[in-house]
């Protein structure tokens, strides 16, 4: 799918419609003292070191697609998800 680099959204903290950069959601880096993660890699310690069996078959062949949009005024980003598709293309 081809998206548009720049487009016409509301921005809640404007309180009108401006025109937003669009981009590419990408995670940050996972925090290792959090509580998860310290038990994720409790579980993974000593011998086996799998804590559930991997997935043999899968079913869904893509992802769901996230896009962060930055209104040039203010500079609030707002996160939206698109759903799912092979690709994305900003144009």
């Amino acid at each position: 799918m081809k998206f548009p680099k720049s487009v016409n959204v509301y921005c809640p903290r404007c309180n009108a419609y401006t025109k937003h950069s669009v981009s590419n959601y990408h995670a940050g880096q996972r925090r290792s003292s959090a509580e998860g993660q310290r038990r994720y890699e409790r579980k993974l310690k000593g011998y086996g070191s799998t804590p559930k069996p991997k997935q043999k078959r899968f079913a869904k062949i893509n992802k769901k697609v996230t896009l962060v949009f930055t209104c040039s005024k203010c500079g609030y980003k707002l996160v939206k998800t698109l759903g799912r598709m092979k690709k994305v293309e900003l144009v």
